[in-house]
């Protein structure tokens, strides 16, 4: 039986459910010192002085350091490709003159533990000169309000992408129909916070990293740059995460001052983020406002699209760079047949926190945007909204379909796919048309209970390339070593699974290794769900070269011809002989030096393999809900859920059904619940768990899946489709779409998360239209 497509579970919960696992904060080195970072309490100011003779003068401070002593140090680079200059946007390690958002960070602390540093922070004396603050983008832009930024222009970039005659379509268009919605500001808040440790051997020169990235390769080579190290002298190692969802894993400030203080002092140094500096140290994400249009002729065909996106990307240009605004313009058409297309998004900076990536970027923003504004149109033209998406779902003969946009590097190539056929089996699986007559049948009892939909195309697959390797010891163990990172996303047992076909050995004999710069230099990461889909695809190669390599030399040693050899359990047998076989791990031993049984191999049994790829996959999927509004309090309870998911093919399916759950718990927490807010003058108002609300077992549904396989991707050897992002995509426009139809409100939630407060002023503000009405006709008769 193969391993791909197998249901079994993380081979990572071997540890992880009985406490094993090892995370950041159980590493310790002997002799360690604790950092504590001093943190702007303004949301724009300028630095007059720092004041630190106190914190140095308390026993036990080993060190304060502040921006001026790091002068020198460059500001945190992008990762991301862009052709966009966006030097003069970057954040630096530490404040000097100016502070821009409330939790930037001015000065840190090493100290003997870490009580004792944090005591030592509260000594350190700063004074500011406030400044006048900007929080809304829009408004920062259109009165070009760079002033208020001390130095830095509102608008860091305008991005636009298009095709097509767009002009000529909205001037012939039977209909056109244009919404303005806005996505509020929240973020991935992993279970566990950041941290790092860093230990320096003087001795060689050489410092070795613990933490959590997602992007261990890429933060080794920054960190070379910043401290002038070479490559070699610094080693990432790997530990567990509790959770990452594109927030975590980035390179911070703290990213380089860390190892960087280790190496001043000569003492390892750990740093461990609390919930209070998580929540407005780390990356937001999510802030954008959308007035977007769409044309329709007389068959409700879509003749064009326009989409102007305003991002409040906060007060600095983090390592994505643009790739959110990116993403969302080059997304936002979706699966629909759009002949012409425009999309501008300006990049505007304000003094809030930072924002980077969170599950899903740019396509939850954009698929909320464009499904919502399908629902206003369908009420606007008097058709099912459901219809009006039959009619415009690009078809498939009509893919692969290629669009004149780029993303990520690659050209926006919709590969494989059957999309009404989706939306057919979402509606059957579920029972959809189920729920609409119980809504229907509920409304008339005088409850607000609805139905929604939000259909979405996903994107997966980055390139540019994913390492592996693959080698089997004498005692026939097999390892694997990725360029990926874990975390939690079951990379481990994936990979495993991946490589045991190749080598016929059960997956749960295979060790899978990842963020272990020194075992293999280099590599690309985990994010924008490319583990299975790139880091997947290079493990196969090498698996399947290790494979091909072990019957070569076993034709030696069996005197067999290589087509009577077939690899069955991690044996090599000759076919039509039983008893004439050698194991994995013979051969191995066979393939060391002066062993004289691989004359022309090199030594081991192993292969290392790049997997690159041109184009990204395309995966897609529906959301649909079902709700009921408390007309009373506002509040929305998600009675049903369900996702469907075309992903190419599963390497797991448990692994893909708990993605898709976890999504959906995230991607309804944006819907509803979560949101950072600030005052007037830039104070964070959602600074704990009190104000920024996360939902809970209580608020989120039993979700039901349906995983399809029925379109394999052609652009990998295994077919795959990413599945990491897809359960929270479509949460937004679902969430809306079945919240207006229990109001009977087509188009009257204009953002997001829809707050009971925000249900409230809707009930409220329709009992005085009825009311007006009522009174109006009772003054007539």
């Amino acid at each position: 039986m193969s391993a791909v497509g197998r249901r079994m579970g993380r081979l990572e919960d071997r540890r992880l459910l009985r406490g094993l696992g090892h995370f950041v904060d159980d590493v310790n080195r002997v002799g360690q010192l604790w950092m504590r970072v001093f943190r702007s309490p303004h949301a724009h100011a300028r630095i007059t002085s720092v004041q630190t003779d106190e914190a140095l003068a308390l026993p036990g401070v080993e060190a304060v350091l502040t921006g001026e002593d790091i002068a020198w140090a460059r500001p945190i680079p992008v990762r991301t490709r862009t052709k966009h200059q966006l030097d003069n946007f970057l954040q630096p390690v530490l404040a000097r003159d100016r502070v821009r958002y409330v939790g930037e960070p001015i000065a840190v602390v090493l100290a003997e533990d870490p009580y004792l540093a944090e005591d030592a922070v509260e000594l350190i004396r700063v004074e500011y000169e406030e400044l006048p603050v900007v929080l809304d983008a829009r408004s920062a832009i259109e009165a070009d309000d760079s002033r208020s930024l001390d130095g830095f222009e509102s608008e860091a970039a305008t991005l636009s992408m298009g095709y097509g005659d767009v002009e000529e379509a909205f001037r012939s268009a039977a209909h056109v129909v244009e919404i303005e919605v806005k996505i509020g500001r929240h973020s991935g808040v992993p279970l566990e916070t950041r941290g790092l440790v860093a230990d320096y051997d003087a001795g060689s020169d050489h410092l070795t990293i613990w933490g959590a990235t997602k992007v261990p390769h890429f933060n080794r080579r920054v960190l070379s740059q910043m401290l002038g190290m070479p490559l070699n002298r610094i080693s990432m190692k790997k530990s567990d995460a509790g959770g990452g969802f594109g927030v975590r894993g980035e390179f911070y400030p703290e990213d380089f001052l860390v190892p960087y203080l280790a190496r001043e002092t000569g003492r390892p140094v750990k740093w461990i983020e609390d919930r209070a500096e998580n929540l407005v140290a780390a990356n937001h994400s999510r802030e954008q406002v959308h007035r977007i249009s769409a044309a329709f002729d007389e068959e409700h065909r879509l003749l064009g699209l326009h989409d102007e996106v305003w991002q409040d990307n906060g007060a600095y240009i983090r390592t994505h760079g643009v790739i959110v605004p990116d993403l969302t313009l080059a997304m936002l058409p979706g699966p629909y047949r759009v002949p012409a297309y425009e999309g501008v998004a300006h990049v505007a900076l304000t003094n809030k926190t930072p924002c980077g990536t969170y599950r899903g970027p740019g396509r939850y923003e954009s698929t909320f945007a464009r499904e919502h504004l399908l629902d206003v149109a369908a009420a606007r033209l008097g058709i099912d909204r459901l219809e009006l998406r039959r009619i415009n779902l690009l078809e498939t003969s009509e893919l692969p379909h290629t669009r004149p946009l780029s993303t990520l590097g690659t050209d926006v190539v919709l590969d494989a796919g059957d999309y009404e056929g989706l939306l057919d089996k979402a509606l059957d699986r579920s029972g959809f048309d189920g729920w609409e007559k119980e809504a229907r049948e509920l409304r008339a009892e005088g409850r607000l209970v609805g139905t929604g939909v939000g259909y979405f195309l996903e994107k997966s697959g980055t390139g540019p390339y994913e390492e592996a390797i693959v080698e089997v010891d004498p005692t026939g163990s097999v390892r694997v070593i990725t360029g990926g990172a874990s975390l939690g996303q079951g990379i481990e047992t994936v990979l495993a699974q991946i490589a045991a076909d190749q080598l016929s050995v059960p997956p749960e004999e295979i060790e899978v290794v990842h963020t272990e710069t020194d075992l293999l230099p280099d590599g690309v990461g985990s994010w924008a769900s490319r583990s299975t889909v790139v880091g997947g695809s290079a493990v196969m190669l090498a698996a399947k070269a290790t494979a091909e390599k072990a019957l070569r030399v076993a034709t030696t040693m069996l005197e067999a011809a290589t087509e009577d050899l077939r690899l069955e359990s991690a044996r090599v047998r000759v076919d039509g002989s039983p008893d004439k076989s050698v194991s994995l791990g013979e051969i191995a031993a066979a393939c060391e030096p002066h062993s004289g049984l691989a004359e022309g191999e090199e030594s081991g049994l192993g292969a290392r393999r790049t997997f690159s790829v041109d184009h990204m996959t395309y995966p897609y999927g529906v959301h649909l809900a079902q709700v009921e509004v408390d007309p009373e309090t506002g509040g929305v309870e998600i009675r049903r859920y369900f996702v469907a998911y075309e992903v190419g093919r599963a390497v797991n399916p448990t692994l893909v059904e708990g993605q898709l759950v976890g999504g959906a718990a995230q991607g309804l927490g944006g819907a509803l619940l979560e949101e950072f807010r600030y005052d007037d003058s830039g104070q964070p108002l959602a600074a704990t768990f009190i104000d920024y609300m996360e939902p809970t077992a209580a608020e989120v549904p039993r979700v039901e899946t349906l995983i399809c396989e029925d379109a394999p991707s052609p652009d990998n050897p295994l077919g795959l489709k990413g599945a990491g992002e897809g359960g929270t995509v479509g949460c937004g426009a679902a969430v809306v779409s079945a919240v207006e139809d229990a109001l009977g409100m087509p188009g009257s939630i204009k953002a997001l998360p829809v707050s009971p407060s925000k249900i409230r002023a809707l009930l409220r503000e329709s009992d005085r239209a009825g009311s007006t009405a009522a009174e109006a006709a009772s003054f007539s008769s």
